[in-house]
């Protein structure tokens, strides 16, 4: 309820403000140097909106004008700031509320998994209500082929890198793992344009999987989140709730790690 004395208001512009300040950020980290009126068309605001946006994050460090070409790009003041947080982002301890906030929503286990080697190693795990077993996946190493998380890692990692996976002959777990390299490679091109990968019953029988890639700055995909559970349970055709919440969680964890895909057009103002 409002109070009258038009705070809420205020409130709202000052967070509209932050968000547009970020977001021009995002886009001179993206696109280096780049005047008012790129930033201002880039937003969707006008751009004497944008100029001043410009000028306070200009004004505390945090981008820089060239007064030649009046263009601007980001300021030596990130550098100090990101200096103090360098090197102390532990993927675990940033992954831990995410995994356990997926784990209650779904009910079933949630790992994050990351390449060791070969092989896919979860390396941290939250357990749901429905996990009547608990079973620790923590250290167990599996075939990058057949797990839902390896099948992520696979389709986003560079060409090198998944054709040194591919290049020995695939281990059949179960009746159901893929070990058609031809067949493997369609699937993994799905992948990368679905943004998730599932598995049915490939590296074991009665478990099916479903893993959404996770990004580091840089956008590379380092891990991936992934939720598995019993086959009667776990079917992400029959629960669509078991893919968008799993993406979800998977480009939380991203934005934790500090990437930023390209920020979506906002209202003029």
């Amino acid at each position: 309820m409002s109070n009258g004395d038009g705070s809420e208001a205020r409130d709202a512009t000052h967070i509209r403000s932050v968000d547009r300040a970020v977001a021009i950020l995002d886009l001179l980290a993206r696109e280096g140097w780049s005047a008012g009126a790129e930033v201002a068309r880039e937003l969707g605001v006008h751009r004497s909106t944008a100029l001043r946006l410009l000028a306070t994050l200009d004004r505390h460090g945090l981008v820089e004008r060239d007064a030649r070409t009046s263009k601007y790009r980001l300021g030596r003041r990130l550098v100090q700031l990101a200096s103090s947080v360098r090197g102390e982002v532990d993927l675990r301890q940033v992954a831990r509320p995410v995994c356990d906030a997926l784990a209650r929503a779904l009910g079933e286990t949630v790992t994050l998994d990351v390449l060791d080697g070969d092989e896919v190693v979860p390396i941290e795990q939250a357990s749901g209500s429905t996990s009547v077993v608990s079973v620790s996946w923590l250290g167990t190493r599996s075939p990058v082929h057949c797990t839902a998380s390896g099948k992520v890692i696979l389709a986003f990692a560079p060409d090198a890198v998944r054709a040194r996976l591919l290049h020995a002959p695939l281990e059949s777990r179960t009746p159901r793992t893929v070990i058609d390299k031809a067949e493997l490679e369609a699937q993994l091109a799905q992948v990368r344009e679905a943004g998730f990968a599932r598995t049915y019953e490939e590296l074991e029988v009665g478990l099916n999987a479903v893993a959404a890639p996770v990004r580091n700055s840089a956008g590379e995909v380092i891990a991936a989140v992934d939720v598995s559970g019993p086959a009667h349970r776990v079917d992400p055709s029959a629960r669509a709730a078991l893919v968008s919440r799993t993406v979800a969680a998977a480009e939380d964890l991203s934005r934790r790690l500090g990437y930023r895909a390209a920020p979506q057009l906002l209202t003029s103002g």
